[in-house]
């Protein structure tokens, strides 16, 4: 098979990764896909460093097995841990992971202050520190570390009155403080923007990155002669690490356009060497 016309890969500890993998098909609709949801280890947002590197290495060889020709990180908390390890470890394969948009935060904020919604890992993450350091000069940042959101996503409770309560309690403050600008620090939250943008309202920049990604692993494909010429993309399936059942309600439920057959794998950990 001809390099381009291999899949990508596309990781996350759960389903967050699904609302990046819809930015990536838009942007390159006659690529295909296979993603890996580590369901057994939800969350990682209060994992250490070293156990998510090891995560990570894990998850990647297996899809290596799978033929994948390029390797999308959509998780902010296992891109925080463990990008630069997995660079080093696999350098061959291109890594595209995410970043905090802090960046285009503080170039977009007009009062210089800017709400940060993001795992306990990816706040206290080098990567993270570093990005405020370089450009967040002069600027206020409101952390909240959301403990809970990403559990309630991924039980399926995108609207319900517990999660509408959990967003008011992280918001709060941040309105009371005059944020105009919010990042979502976490690949599953864009899943509850509609209610973070209502009680915000509509003066409030929100920064979801999925679309930079997709841009930049656009370029990537293209700079390394990767990208797929011909045919139709797809999804061509998911692996969990949990029940298939759950993995596949969530995927009709979220994002019923990308369905695609579900294989769980309950011995993927055990069959760690």
């Amino acid at each position: 098979m001809r390099e381009g016309e291999k899949p990508i890969g596309v990781v996350d500890s759960g389903i967050g990764g699904l609302s990046v993998l819809q930015a990536l098909v838009n942007r390159l609709p006659r690529e295909r896909w296979l993603y890996f949801a580590d369901q057994a280890h939800l969350p990682y947002g209060a994992r250490p460093a070293s156990e998510l590197r090891r995560f990570g290495r894990r998850i990647v060889a297996f899809l290596l097995e799978q033929g994948i020709k390029a390797l999308v990180v959509a998780c902010n908390t296992l891109s925080a841990a463990a990008l630069d390890d997995l660079r080093a470890a696999f350098p061959h394969l291109p890594i595209v992971g995410m970043e905090p948009a802090v960046k285009p935060a503080a170039q977009t904020s007009q009062k210089g202050v800017i709400g940060v919604l993001a795992t306990r890992m990816t706040l206290r993450s080098e990567r993270y520190l570093r990005l405020k350091e370089r450009f967040g000069q002069g600027k206020r940042f409101l952390e909240d570390p959301c403990v809970g959101l990403v559990e309630r996503i991924e039980s399926g409770d995108v609207d319900g009155p517990a999660t509408q309560a959990l967003l008011e309690r992280v918001l709060t403050p941040m309105k009371q403080a005059g944020v105009d600008t919010v990042v979502l620090g976490c690949t599953h939250y864009p899943f509850v923007l509609p209610h973070i943008r209502r009680f915000l309202g509509p003066q409030v920049t929100i920064l979801n990155p999925a679309e930079a990604v997709a841009r930049h692993l656009a370029r990537v494909l293209e700079s390394r002669n990767l990208l797929r010429q011909d045919g139709p993309g797809a999804v061509l399936g998911y692996f969990t690490t949990g029940p298939a059942e759950a993995l596949v309600r969530q995927v009709r439920h979220l994002t019923p356009e990308l369905e695609a057959p579900v294989q769980s794998l309950p011995h993927f950990w055990q069959e760690e060497t």
